[in-house]
Protein backbone atom coordinates (compact mmCIF):
# COMPACT_ATOMS: atom_id res chain seq x y z
CA UNK A 1 0.00 0.00 0.00
CA UNK A 2 1.30 3.44 -0.89
CA UNK A 3 1.42 6.19 1.74
CA UNK A 4 -0.16 8.78 -0.58
CA UNK A 5 -2.78 10.64 1.45
CA UNK A 6 -5.76 12.18 -0.34
CA UNK A 7 -8.85 13.94 0.96
CA UNK A 8 -11.91 14.19 -1.29
CA UNK A 9 -15.48 15.37 -0.88
CA UNK A 10 -18.06 12.67 -1.55
CA UNK A 11 -21.30 14.61 -2.02
CA UNK A 12 -23.38 11.45 -2.52
CA UNK A 13 -22.37 10.19 0.93
CA UNK A 14 -22.31 13.72 2.48
CA UNK A 15 -18.79 13.31 3.78
CA UNK A 16 -15.14 14.10 3.21
CA UNK A 17 -13.02 10.98 2.91
CA UNK A 18 -9.34 10.45 3.62
CA UNK A 19 -7.51 7.66 1.87
CA UNK A 20 -4.08 6.14 2.17
CA UNK A 21 -3.45 4.99 -1.36
CA UNK A 22 -6.68 3.25 -2.37
CA UNK A 23 -7.76 2.43 1.19
CA UNK A 24 -10.45 4.46 2.94
CA UNK A 25 -8.93 5.43 6.30
CA UNK A 26 -11.57 7.80 7.66
CA UNK A 27 -14.27 10.35 6.99
CA UNK A 28 -15.92 13.53 8.24
CA UNK A 29 -19.70 13.58 7.76
CA UNK A 30 -21.55 16.80 7.01
CA UNK A 31 -25.04 18.14 6.37
CA UNK A 32 -25.65 21.00 3.97
CA UNK A 33 -28.15 23.72 4.77
CA UNK A 34 -28.65 26.91 2.74
CA UNK A 35 -25.47 28.92 3.36
CA UNK A 36 -24.19 26.47 5.98
CA UNK A 37 -22.28 23.22 6.27
CA UNK A 38 -22.70 21.29 9.52
CA UNK A 39 -19.94 18.87 10.44
CA UNK A 40 -21.62 16.10 12.44
CA UNK A 41 -19.16 13.21 12.89
CA UNK A 42 -15.51 12.39 12.20
CA UNK A 43 -14.03 8.92 12.33
CA UNK A 44 -10.67 7.34 11.51
CA UNK A 45 -10.39 3.56 11.22
CA UNK A 46 -8.55 2.22 14.29
CA UNK A 47 -5.99 0.56 11.98
CA UNK A 48 -4.90 4.05 10.85
CA UNK A 49 -5.03 5.96 14.14
CA UNK A 50 -1.91 7.65 15.47
CA UNK A 51 -0.74 8.85 12.06
CA UNK A 52 -2.24 12.35 12.17
CA UNK A 53 -4.91 11.50 9.63
CA UNK A 54 -7.79 13.05 11.58
CA UNK A 55 -5.97 16.39 11.61
CA UNK A 56 -5.17 16.18 7.91
CA UNK A 57 -8.79 15.28 7.17
CA UNK A 58 -10.11 18.17 9.27
CA UNK A 59 -7.67 20.66 7.72
CA UNK A 60 -8.57 19.78 4.13
CA UNK A 61 -12.32 19.42 4.75
CA UNK A 62 -12.53 22.75 6.58
CA UNK A 63 -10.42 24.54 3.96
CA UNK A 64 -12.77 23.24 1.24
CA UNK A 65 -15.86 24.23 3.25
CA UNK A 66 -14.44 27.72 3.88
CA UNK A 67 -13.65 28.13 0.17
CA UNK A 68 -17.31 27.41 -0.64
CA UNK A 69 -18.33 30.53 1.29
CA UNK A 70 -20.70 28.56 3.51
CA UNK A 71 -20.72 29.13 7.26
CA UNK A 72 -19.20 26.20 9.16
CA UNK A 73 -21.18 24.79 12.11
CA UNK A 74 -19.04 22.31 14.09
CA UNK A 75 -21.45 19.84 15.72
CA UNK A 76 -18.74 17.16 15.67
CA UNK A 77 -16.57 17.36 18.83
CA UNK A 78 -13.38 16.64 16.88
CA UNK A 79 -14.05 19.37 14.29
CA UNK A 80 -14.97 21.82 17.07
CA UNK A 81 -11.73 21.02 18.91
CA UNK A 82 -9.71 21.41 15.71
CA UNK A 83 -11.27 24.83 15.03
CA UNK A 84 -10.47 26.02 18.56
CA UNK A 85 -6.78 25.17 18.02
CA UNK A 86 -6.26 26.08 14.34
CA UNK A 87 -7.11 29.01 12.11
CA UNK A 88 -8.84 28.13 8.86
CA UNK A 89 -8.37 30.89 6.32
CA UNK A 90 -11.63 32.44 5.20
CA UNK A 91 -13.77 30.35 7.55
CA UNK A 92 -16.89 31.85 9.03
CA UNK A 93 -17.90 29.75 12.02
CA UNK A 94 -21.26 29.54 13.78
CA UNK A 95 -20.75 27.78 17.09
CA UNK A 96 -23.82 25.66 17.89
CA UNK A 97 -25.56 26.08 21.22
CA UNK A 98 -25.07 22.83 23.10
CA UNK A 99 -27.50 22.10 25.97
CA UNK A 100 -25.78 22.22 29.32
CA UNK A 101 -22.92 24.49 28.23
Amino acid sequence: MTEDITVTRNDEASRYEIRLGDTLAGFAEFERRPGEIRFTHTEVDPAFQGRGLAGALAADALADAAASGDTIAPYCPYIASYLKKHDVEGAEIRWPQVPGE
